[in-house]
């Protein structure tokens, strides 16, 4: 939108009576009355606006005057100009309107003057919106700033520009080549043609107008000017083949051109705020604009089509561009943040999805580059911080040293692997990629548990040593030798307990208190610290997000519901901080009235690195982090850094209730101390005893099965659901296995309950002509558990199936078919039915059900409707009312949706109708397939 002219005369400080006119001095109209028509008429009587269908803009629009009172000028007869009169507030319309800035008396009085002298016209009349009157300042000394840089394709030749004007340089011979001045403002983007032979300009004088002009570069000579803009332009880029020219700036309008005769293709306005970059596609048929209204807009170029707005940002976007690949968009901006868009919609409207939202800097970014092989990005910010990225994946690879002044221009300069910064305080620099050192991104796990066990793989007995007091400085810490066990007391309130052990470097211990659970009064907090009293860093978590809880608090407990701002910008995985304490995002949230579930997605939350489970308020602020070693130093990006020690108040995992257990893994071979305290403070001579374990962890798992003693339709099937304990660390996959089943029936077995994962569900089926077994069968059904830990096989068996019963016919059976996209289906005879994806992939499937007997809505489940799926796949789309066919209707088609965090590998999937006590479908197997461009 161009800033009305009287705003620009306030904020620059500019009086149109800032040159005395003298009774004796004829009144010119370009000098002397279009800057006092321009301040304080043409916000509204423009040609755009046009009220009381009156326009200002030329004399002769001036005098052909608007709808009521002609003419508004009588020449010779000032006190009889309708012009006058409305100025003076004698006649209505009162001109400007009392809540808009008045005309000073010695301004109406130069227009009286010059009505008086006969109101003569301009000898060229011309839009008096083309032109500015302000003072002349006197350029300031030292070098004029550089505002925009490129490199021609091949890299032979490099444009920079500054105000006014821009230089083009032989990058072979290190030559100027030309220097082009006399530009009406400030140079705000400059691009070459693709084979280098021409240079656009955008350009332009704020609140007037917005010029793109192209040069040839040979001769300096401008071979077109492209105008049309009310405002400043910021960008104006050829298109990949060169025959069009896009423009766009402060007016919010883009405009397509073709550039072999300059004439006009079509107008885009749609964005709310300035346009401040724009983006050809490599293929030439989508253009993407960045705006101050926060998004980025794509634009199918043949019709004007808006394809998709990409609005996850939550500030100004300054720049936008595609990935030479044409895979991916970034953009950044004013919120400090990259953002980076997986590309989907090339011909038609729709959803790109969001890959990253990384913050990146301290600042509000002003500009990005990507390498020519689009392996890298550079970032530039107002704070003069500049800093090199990874493309995709968005990892900072490193923070350089803070610049004399902001990079203006970042680019990539092509068959090279640097980037070159053209700065404000006039001097140019290049970076190498190659002497970017990775910076410590070091994605620490969750659990830091190596295996250990005894040879026979049972529990030896511990030493018991009982405490000696005093015993609350590290000097007088009671010795023990690992494994061991303590019994103590926290005697009396604010007592403190340490004992020092010996560790080795990198090699885990267990640490873990027995109070609450033994009835003591004792709310247990352990810490390990160094030998002299100082704690043991464990973690340092990086904020790349910010947000805070929306909608309503959470409880200690719950792992569903977690309703977080912005929500869109995270992923599964990512580990969620709030006020100390650690989650994990398990589920995305599924409709308008849901929030994340965190793992382990049912029952009890789980919390990580030690952290213990909290309540936390409506707005309590949060952060998406990532976990990077101790001691590491991250670059900063404008969010806070939180470094965790180790420590425990209540077990993580939450088998121990509220007693106290961490994992410890020394950083270096020596003494540590663990410190026992109560959280409270509290502390008395009786009641508040304590055992205290040290000893190296025994990682286990415990699997629960759930659905036995099944009643399964001829023809159909039951499912049976397995559920796992992991224990001290252990998170690798278990393996379900089910034999000698009746003669009869089958089951999708082997099933994995995945690393990390709690669940799997397996489908017993029975064959249309199967006989109900007999307890001699039922008894010599099988299922085991097995899993593989510290290089060993580790079994449990888990008894049998109960009473396996042949039910009656079912009411309604359902099975899973392929829809029309035939490309992710794959039928072999014998075998189950196969889909693939990709992560970040939808496809899509269909359900049909047979009512034998069932006329109602059949219900398939809601975010658990697609049963057994590996985790990051889910069905989507499902709505407020779940997966469902309704009555009347045998059939519908389903989308499956793969997270970008989704593993390669392959799984056995089902769908489940909730009515006839659960009838499970046939399984079909989902291969998901590696991620494209890598190895896919």
């Amino acid at each position: 939108m161009r800033l009305p002219c009287v705003v620009l005369r306030l904020v620059l400080g500019i009086s149109w009576a800032s040159v005395p006119v003298t009774a004796a001095e004829r009144v010119e109209y370009s000098r002397d009355i279009a800057p006092i028509l321009r301040a304080y008429c043409s916000g509204c009587h423009d040609d755009s606006q046009r009220e009381g269908k009156l326009s200002v803009e030329t004399y002769a629009q001036l005098r052909q005057g608007g709808e009521d009172h002609g003419d508004p000028i009588r020449p010779g007869q000032s006190a009889e100009s309708f012009l006058v009169k409305s100025l003076k507030g004698e006649v209505r319309p009162k001109m400007p309107p009392k809540d808009e800035p008045q005309v000073p008396p010695s301004e109406l009085e130069t227009i009286q003057r010059w009505i008086g002298q006969g109101a003569t016209g301009p000898s060229h009349d011309v839009s008096i919106l083309q032109e500015m009157v302000t003072p002349r300042v006197p350029p300031a000394r030292g070098p004029v700033p550089y505002s925009a840089a490129a490199y021609s394709h091949d890299g032979r030749r490099l444009v920079l520009a500054r105000t006014g004007g821009f230089e083009v340089w032989d990058t072979t011979h290190h030559a100027l080549l030309r220097s082009v001045s006399g530009l009406p403002g400030k140079v705000n983007a400059v691009h070459f043609s693709y084979d280098g032979s021409q240079v656009v300009v955008a350009t332009g004088v704020t609140g007037l107008r917005g010029e793109a002009q192209i040069f040839e570069v040979s001769s300096g000579t401008m071979l077109r000017q492209f105008g049309e803009h009310t405002d400043v332009l910021y960008d104006a880029e050829f298109s990949p083949d060169g025959s069009l020219l896009a423009t766009a700036g402060y007016d919010r309008g883009i405009r397509i051109w073709k550039t072999v005769d300059g004439s006009w293709v079509r107008t885009i306005d749609v964005h709310k705020g300035a346009i401040l970059d724009l983006a050809w596609h490599p293929g030439g048929k989508v253009l993407a604009s960045a705006s101050a209204d926060e998004t980025v807009k794509l634009w199918r170029v043949a019709d004007g089509v808006r394809l998709d707005t990409l609005n996850q940002a939550q500030g100004e976007l300054v720049a936008v561009t595609f990935t030479p690949d044409g895979e991916h968009i970034v953009a950044a901006g004013s919120d400090k943040r990259i953002h980076l868009w997986r590309f989907v919609s090339r011909d038609e409207p729709g959803l790109n999805p969001v890959v990253h939202s990384r913050f990146a800097h301290e600042s509000p970014l002003h500009a990005i580059g990507l390498s020519a092989d689009g392996r890298y990005l550079l970032s530039s910010a107002n704070d003069r911080s500049l800093k090199l990225w990874s493309v995709p994946d968005l990892q900072l690879l490193r923070a350089f040293p803070t610049q004399p002044e902001i990079a203006a221009a970042v680019v990539g300069i092509p068959g090279s692997d640097r980037f070159l910064m053209a700065r404000m305080n006039g001097t140019t620099e290049a970076v190498s990629i190659q002497e970017a050192k990775a910076a410590p991104t070091g994605q620490v796990p969750a659990s830091t548990v190596s295996a250990v066990l005894d040879r026979e793989g049972v529990t030896p007995a511990l030493p018991v040593k009982a405490e000696t007091e005093p015993n609350a400085t590290p000097e007088t810490a009671v010795r023990i030798t690992v494994p061991a066990e303590v019994s103590g007391s926290i005697d009396r309130p604010g007592d403190v307990d340490l004992f020092r052990f010996g560790a080795e470097a990198g090699v885990p211990v267990l640490i873990e208190t027995h109070a609450a659970r033994a009835k003591s009064k004792l709310d247990s907090r352990i810490e390990v610290l160094h030998a002299n009293g100082t704690p043991v860093e464990q973690v340092v978590l990086q904020a790349t997000r910010d947000s805070w809880f929306t909608f309503r608090g959470k409880d200690s407990d719950s792992p569903d519901d977690f309703r977080l701002h912005n929500w869109a910008e995270m992923e599964l995985n990512e580990y969620l901080y709030a006020n100390g304490e650690v989650v994990r995002l398990w589920l995305y949230p599924r409709g308008p009235d849901s929030g994340f579930k965190v793992y382990p997605g049912e029952g009890r939350r789980e919390t990580y690195f030690g952290t213990t489970p909290l309540a936390h308020p409506l707005g309590e602020p949060t952060y998406v982090v990532t976990p990077l070693p101790p001691g590491s130093d991250p670059a900063p990006n404008g969010l806070p850094v939180f470094r965790l020690n180790y420590g425990n108040d209540d077990d993580a995992t939450r088998q121990r209730g509220t007693d106290s257990m961490l994992i410890f893994k020394a950083p270096a071979t020596g003494d540590y101390l663990v410190r026992v305290t109560d959280v409270r403070g509290f502390g008395a001579e009786t009641q508040f005893g304590y055992t205290l374990t040290v000893r190296p962890p025994r990682p286990d798992f415990k699997v629960t099965v759930s659905g036995t003693g099944m009643k399964v339709s001829p023809g159909s099937g039951r499912e049976i659901t397995f559920k796992a304990e992991r224990y001290e660390g252990f998170e690798g996959p278990i393996r379900i296995d089910i034999g000698s089943l009746p003669p009869g029936f089958t089951a999708s077995t082997p099933v994995e309950i995945e690393a990390g994962q709690v669940s799997a569900v397996a489908v017993v089926y029975a064959d249309p002509k199967a006989t109900a077994p007999d307890d001699a069968a039922d008894q010599a059904v099988r299922v085991t558990a097995s899993a593989e830990i510290a290089g060993r096989v580790l079994s449990h068996e888990l008894g049998t199936l109960g009473d396996i019963q042949l039910a009656a016919t079912a009411k309604v059976t359902v099975e899973i078919l392929p829809s029309t996209d035939r490309s992710v289906v794959q039928e072999n005879a014998g075998q189950p039915l196969e889909f693939s994806i990709r992560p970040g992939q939808t496809i899509t499937a269909r359900v049909r059900a047979v009512r034998h007997d069932f006329p109602g809505r059949i219900e398939l489940g809601n975010e658990d409707s697609g049963r057994n799926l590996p985790h990051g796949v889910y069905v989507d789309n499902i709505g407020l009312n779940g997966l469902l066919i309704v009555e009347g209707q045998t059939e519908r088609e389903f989308f499956i949706t793969a997270s970008r965090i989704a593993r390669p590998g392959t799984r056995l999937f089902h769908l489940r109708a909730r009515g006839d006590d659960g009838q499970a479908s046939r399984t079909v197997l989902l291969r998901v397939l590696p991620a494209e461009g890598n190895g896919g």
